[in-house]
């Protein structure tokens, strides 16, 4: 697949000597004495007092070198297939606030507002299973992974793993998963980094369960340039991939063999108001040419973040080309092509059901470039080809073959209008299928049956979480 290099040969030196200079003089904020040990053990040097951890120069470029030997004896056939895109499900991202397309109402997640959306899931791709896509408002933030995996539990047939955001939670969705017969049923979900350079206490408790659980030491990056970086997309990459280097360094630290993860999420500042983008134009570039640097520096690959952080409000065609927009350009320029999305708007924040659907329509279609071509009669259908010879007086649309095969060989939607955007008036009438469906698909839910006793010592579990962590 395409793409473009970012950076030339000659760049590279000079911003990995950045890089070990921010390590050397700045070094990282670290909430966690046992990183901290860690780290000094392995040659960093420690202010306990001040939680900060600075790398000396060649204890990076130690590492550096051994991540590139690392990198080079893995092998690679050069063929990167198209991978067939996820079609967007309930699960997977959790959203702050619920769009009531109805309405047009933006409010945050609570429990009535989640159930419908494991209905919804639940008809659409019940047997895929579930997940937790809304962050609950109306309950504890410490508890709400645990009151979610109740509504999950009682409402899906195959729940899926719930986000455990806060690692004093893991031990109860463990234990809560045993009662249903799940193993580890959590999900660790984003590891983030306090941009600039911080390891605040909840993040380095987790970061540290995740690594000795065999996870991928690395961060789920969200640096903004022009805020957490300089805006200079030098100085963005020097600044994010010093964090994620010394992530890696942190994760070999705790253990030697651990891997070495990560993703970016790169932002940008609209400097007439002040809001945070993470698919304008600039924050794309920004986290482009720093997944460059870091493969080409270190030879690890890390992915661009998806098509799911659009500055779309609305839920509506323009939102889902947005986001495809997006994702089609990180595939340009890494090769790689991410999903378009879940049905969120405004950067992440708000779940729309008629989103949701409008992007299953698109995902469906995009899948169509993870085809092939199979060379089989069959599907070359020579016959077919003699039986309309010069096409005067028939077509193939005509033929048999194309009856049998229509179905898997063309793009088939069911909201969106391949004849292409018809004015607002034929949007709104898109968008009205869309809610209508919604409606038909809630409908159409039929609760499962679910040991009660479960539910209730599942209860007991979160009613137990309660009094211990609130």
């Amino acid at each position: 697949m395409f793409q473009r290099h970012l950076l030339r040969d000659a760049d590279v030196e000079p911003l990995a000597d950045g890089v070990f200079a921010v390590l050397e003089k700045v070094g990282i904020l670290c909430q966690n004495e046992e990183i901290l040990q860690a780290l000094e053990a392995a040659g960093a040097r420690v202010d306990y007092a001040g939680e900060r951890a600075r790398f000396p120069r060649e204890m990076q470029a130690e590492f550096v070198e051994q991540v590139r030997r690392e990198s080079a004896a893995r092998e690679d056939s050069g063929h990167r297939k198209f991978p067939s895109v996820p079609l967007p499900s309930v699960g997977g991202q959790v959203a702050q606030f619920y769009y009531d397309d109805a309405t047009g109402e933006q409010r945050p997640g609570n429990r009535a507002d989640f159930i419908t959306l494991i209905k919804l899931g639940e008809v659409l791709h019940g047997d895929a299973g579930v997940g937790h896509a809304l962050l609950l408002r109306d309950v504890p933030p410490l508890v709400e992974p645990l009151e979610s995996a109740l509504l999950l539990a009682e409402h899906a047939s195959k729940p899926r793993a719930v986000f455990c955001w806060n690692v004093r939670l893991t031990d109860y969705l463990i234990e809560m998963g045993e009662i249903l017969g799940i193993e580890h049923w959590y999900g660790w979900g984003a590891n983030c980094f306090a941009h600039p350079l911080r390891f605040d206490r909840d993040v380095a408790d987790k970061f540290v369960r995740r690594v000795r659980a065999g996870e991928a030491a690395g961060f789920t990056a969200m640096p903004v340039a022009g805020m957490s970086t300089p805006v200079s997309l030098a100085g963005f990459v020097v600044v994010t991939a010093a964090e994620q280097l010394a992530a890696w360094l942190v994760g070999r630290a705790l253990v030697p063999d651990a891997k070495l993860g990560g993703s970016m999420w790169g932002g940008s500042v609209d400097m007439r108001g002040g809001a945070v983008s993470y698919c304008a134009f600039d924050a794309m570039l920004c986290s482009c040419a720093a997944v460059e640097f870091i493969r080409r520096w270190c030879g690890v690959e890390i992915p661009v973040g998806g098509g799911e952080y659009c500055d779309a409000k609305e839920p509506g065609l323009y939102t889902a080309l947005e986001k495809a927009y997006k994702a089609m350009t990180i595939a340009a320029f890494t090769g790689r092509h991410p999903s378009i999305g879940q049905g969120m708007l405004d950067e992440g924040k708000t779940l729309s059901p008629v989103q949701l659907l409008l992007e299953r329509d698109l995902a469906a279609g995009i899948r169509h470039y993870a085809r092939t071509v199979e060379a089989t009669p069959e599907l070359m259908g020579l016959d077919e080809i003699f039986g309309v010879d010069l096409g005067i007086g028939t077509s193939h649309m005509a033929t048999e073959h194309t009856l049998r095969h229509f179905r898997q060989c063309m793009w088939l939607p069911d909201l969106i209008d391949r004849a292409g955007w018809g004015g607002p008036q034929a949007e709104a009438a898109i968008l009205a299928k869309a809610q209508r469906k919604v409606r038909d698909l809630i409908d159409a839910y039929q609760k499962p049956e679910v040991d009660p006793d479960k539910l209730a010592r599942m209860r007991q579990v979160v009613e137990r979480a309660r009094k211990e962590l609130l």
